[in-house]
């Protein structure tokens, strides 16, 4: 596409379609312009002109003219249907649905490599950081050992509020809500399922590994409480949801769980709707990226990033999935835990391995101890809303 014009067609028109709006149009140098938009309320306000939109996909699927289909809906059946039929028909798309990548790597991989179209999905992952080209170009032959951080914007600024303005859980989401980085249901975020989707993605790209996301432990700050605050200060600790995949004899575990983080750790200083991800290798230590997770015109700029990466005809090689040495997924790792309960017949503390501290009083008790990820995936007791649990460093 190198040298021409490329005519987008985009699906959806929220917060991320306008987004990408306002940064294509602030943005000088690139050759990309927009031919339709298909939205689903043709009745809906819009700040832009009526003639973009559309109500019929095929406007975009089948019009020979538009050269990259770009994605940005929440309904995933749909969405996946949307890039398939693009990349069946020859058009490269970008996409930023993590959900759907998620839910159908596999397929989608196989997609690009049939109809020899590229799929670039940047924006899905970490909003502005360019997470998934490092993985792709930067440490393509550089040997990862793991890549975690926050990678969830509406939670960070959600535990941001409580930690640094001793605001509510309740006060924090209303605020995150308003300003756009959470959803008005913002169960994928609090519970920890949207940054599982992210995880999933970047275990492919930094491990060469497909994983489905049901194969990966989840869990948020929907159960946090006043008290497990009150712990985490008392030890001069903050609270972080933080996604993490990390190579171990042979394997690769991975998981989405809430962590007391110290001051010393590079997450500490992660604010608001920042994300932090940091990677380390076998060459290069550590090393740390930081960027807006959340907001229209931070995805929308990774958006028009991928559709820039299309002019050079840069396309996702994954690499590691050619190579020899692709580790297994694995649930059999041993975790640090804070487990938090008001009565000792919610928790089944046989599960753990080892317990080296204990509390009890009239309102809630904890332990400190080492449990088996596999049995926190199959605990039960953590559907109770008085038990909570925190990794810790």
């Amino acid at each position: 596409m190198e040298n021409k014009i490329i005519n987008l067609g985009i699906f959806g028109f929220g917060c991320v379609g306008q987004g990408l709006y306002e940064v294509l149009n602030r943005t000088k140098g690139i050759n990309a312009r927009i031919k339709k938009i298909c939205i689903k309320d043709p009745n809906k306000p819009r700040p832009i002109d009526a003639s973009y939109f559309t109500t019929d996909k095929n406007d975009i699927l089948q019009d020979p003219a538009i050269d990259v289909v770009v994605e940005l809906i929440n309904d995933t059946e749909a969405a996946f249907e949307i890039v398939s039929t693009a990349l069946r028909n020859g058009k490269a798309v970008v996409s930023a649905s993590k959900r759907m990548i998620a839910e159908n790597l596999a397929t989608l991989h196989q997609l690009q490599v049939e109809n020899k179209v590229p799929f670039l999905y940047e924006a899905s992952s970490c909003a502005s950081i360019p997470i998934i080209r490092n993985l792709e170009e930067y440490y393509d032959n550089d040997l990862l050992n793991a890549v975690e951080g926050i990678c969830n914007g509406s939670t960070n600024y959600i535990l941001t509020k409580i930690f640094e303005e001793n605001l509510s859980f309740e006060t924090a989401l209303e605020q995150a809500q308003k300003l756009g980085f959470a959803e008005t249901d913002p169960t994928l975020d609090i519970e920890g399922f949207d940054p599982k989707f992210k995880i999933v993605i970047l275990l492919l790209h930094a491990f060469g590994t497909f994983v489905k996301p049901e194969e990966v432990f989840n869990f948020g700050i929907h159960h946090l409480n006043d008290f497990d605050i009150q712990f985490a200060k008392q030890r001069g600790c903050t609270i972080k949801l933080i996604g993490n995949c990390r190579r171990q004899n042979g394997s690769v575990n991975a998981y989405v769980l809430p962590h007391l983080i110290k001051e010393h750790n590079l997450l500490y200083d992660v604010y608001n709707e920042y994300n932090g991800i940091l990677l380390e290798s076998a060459f290069t230590d550590k090393q740390f990226f930081v960027g807006k997770g959340a907001g229209g015109t931070a995805t929308g700029s990774a958006v028009l990033s991928d559709i820039s990466a299309l002019l050079y005809n840069y396309r996702y090689e994954y690499k590691k999935i050619k190579q020899s040495n692709q580790p297994a997924f694995t649930n059999d790792v041993q975790l640090k835990i804070y487990l938090r309960y008001r009565t000792a017949d919610q928790v089944h503390l046989a599960d753990f391995y080892n317990i080296s501290e204990k509390y009890e009083s009239a309102s809630y008790s904890y332990v400190v101890g080492v449990i088996n990820l596999q049995k926190l995936k199959e605990a039960g007791w953590l559907k109770n809303k008085d038990v909570n649990i925190l990794v810790l460093e």
